[in-house]
């Protein structure tokens, strides 16, 4: 479904409010300039989230269940789990926790 616009707004600017302008594009990672302009005259901002943590986070989460696959796999090779795996696996779900918490609290603060 396409969007239909009726109305065009003219406004003249400035070089330097043009460069100002794709500068802030730039940094928010817009590409669109009509539709950053839309959204700052409708809304007076945007917000972008640098979640580059969830990165490590999903990381961190592929390397645990890796590992638990290998351990559930030798338990019922062997009939044995143990402890000493399983503490490692518990130090790995603490870190991942943590970063975990680290992104929440910063998300939290986001006026």
């Amino acid at each position: 479904m396409a969007v239909s616009y009726g109305e065009s707004i003219l406004i003249k600017m400035t070089p330097e409010d043009i460069k100002a302008i794709e500068a802030k594009m730039e940094q928010a990672g817009v590409k669109n300039r009509s539709a950053y302009i839309r959204k700052m005259a409708r809304d007076g901002y945007i917000i972008m989230l640098d979640l580059s943590d969830l990165k490590e986070v999903l990381r961190l989460l592929r390397i645990n269940s890796n590992n638990l696959n290998q351990y559930a796999k030798k338990a019922n090779e062997c009939g044995e789990v143990y402890r000493e795996d399983m503490k490692v696996l518990q130090s790995q779900l603490d870190e991942i926790w943590e970063a975990v918490r680290g992104i929440l609290e910063r998300l939290a603060n986001i006026s």
